[in-house]
């Protein structure tokens, strides 16, 4: 029994990092999956439904900005995916991580891949579950704080998200220890 795991949102200024975990059964297929970074919204929604139905066993956790703040974002990413694997039905005799960093779970032997999300279907299954999970928690968030388009951007650095920022200030949501704004530049005259 192999599950496969992996996170999103490591890279956004607001938000939690949204890891999840999957076990699909040895003749799962589907002629779509791939890295969720890979698919339109709409191919990963169709996606996440037929993975959830289809799936062994799955879960999702979330780990918010303030223990992001607390213990960095890498740590917060891989105790996201522990969190996703404690939530299995059972327990994986294998985990296969999107990724080269992670820490041992419980002496289950496991084995990071780099871009595992566009090689191997249990870990694409978990890059859709984990990007779908956290889209839909960062548009309910849009709700409370439209003027950052967290609806679009879902947290994300862009231009817009930090022009928000820039001229509402930071919001609950936002991670305080990561640079919200790039540093303005000085001539010293």
């Amino acid at each position: 029994m192999e599950c496969g795991t992996d996170e999103a949102g490591r890279g956004c200024l607001a938000g939690p990092v949204t890891a999840a975990a999957v076990v699909l059964p040895d003749d799962f297929s589907h002629p779509f999956l791939n890295d969720s970074k890979q698919l339109s919204e709409k191919k990963r929604d169709h996606l996440r439904g037929i993975i959830e139905a289809e799936a062994l066993s799955f879960a999702v956790a979330h780990v918010m900005m303030e223990e992001i703040d607390q213990i960095n974002i890498l740590n917060a990413s891989i105790m996201g995916m522990h969190r996703a694997i404690d939530q299995l039905n059972t327990t994986p005799q294998f985990i296969a991580i999107d990724g080269n960093r992670f820490k041992p779970y419980n002496k289950v032997p496991y084995e990071c891949v780099v871009k595992g999300d566009s090689t191997y279907l249990h870990i694409a299954a978990a890059s859709i579950l984990a990007k779908t999970y956290r889209d839909e928690f960062m548009q309910g968030l849009h709700t409370e704080f439209p003027a950052y388009n967290w609806q679009k951007n879902k947290g994300y650095p862009t231009a817009e998200h930090r022009e928000a920022i820039k001229r509402y200030g930071p919001t609950p949501y936002h991670r305080k220890s990561f640079r919200l704004l790039p540093e303005q530049l000085k001539l010293n005259l």
